[in-house]
């Protein structure tokens, strides 16, 4: 078994269910959506793409676009929360949480296909 094929796959699903658990629930309720669960989703993600960086074929090239589309899309979500936290200064509400929750859908859909794209070629490989 080689380790760091592990370690690759477990960060590429670990980034995939992180994202699906701050996804899940009511879109415009905030109280369902943790902005700890969306900073774990972010930096997992971005762990998931430096492992994805320096590998040459087609695929891997299609693997760290995903990864880099989900990380962008997590980016502008949490720069949107602090935004309306901290930078302006109001309570989250059901109109700014509806705009996160749909970034992170993005991410979530970027993550499958990344998903998608592993299993597809694990499957293909030569024992």
């Amino acid at each position: 078994m080689n380790l760091e094929k592990v370690v690759f796959a477990f960060f590429i699903l670990l980034a995939l269910t992180l994202n699906f658990g701050f996804f899940l629930g009511d879109l415009t309720d905030p109280v369902q959506h943790s902005a700890y669960a969306l900073f774990a989703a972010l930096v997992v993600s971005l762990i998931a793409t430096v492992l994805k960086i320096g590998h040459r074929t087609h695929v891997d090239a299609v693997l760290l676009a995903t990864s880099l589309v989900a990380d962008m899309q997590l980016v502008i979500a949490a720069v949107v929360w602090g935004v309306v936290v901290y930078g302006m200064g109001i309570e989250m509400n059901a109109h700014y949480m509806s705009i996160i929750v749909s970034l992170s859908g993005g991410a979530l859909l970027a993550n499958i296909i990344s998903v998608i794209i592993l299993i597809i070629e694990t499957s293909t490989q030569r024992l």
